[in-house]
């Protein structure tokens, strides 16, 4: 996973991986989740992982958007 950048601190999430049909992110508490294209279509994961990599804006997205996550890891 790589970490992610978040210039202002003021996001959960700690780390993410960008997979060719999915995101796994990781919040600061611990819990992984997994959005794929199937949960949460495939628009809204190309826009996640944008915004992984610009390393700012993706806990806002979750937090406004609500898409569907595959799977949650405590």
């Amino acid at each position: 996973m790589k970490p992610y950048f978040d210039p202002n601190h003021d996001s959960g999430i700690s780390a993410y991986e960008n997979g060719r049909d999915y995101i796994k992110i990781q919040f600061k508490d611990g819990a992984m989740y997994l959005y794929t294209y199937a949960s949460a279509g495939s628009h809204c994961i190309e826009k996640m992982k944008s915004l992984a990599e610009n390393g700012d804006g993706l806990n806002a997205y979750i937090n406004e958007e609500k898409p569907d996550y595959a799977s949650k890891q405590s």
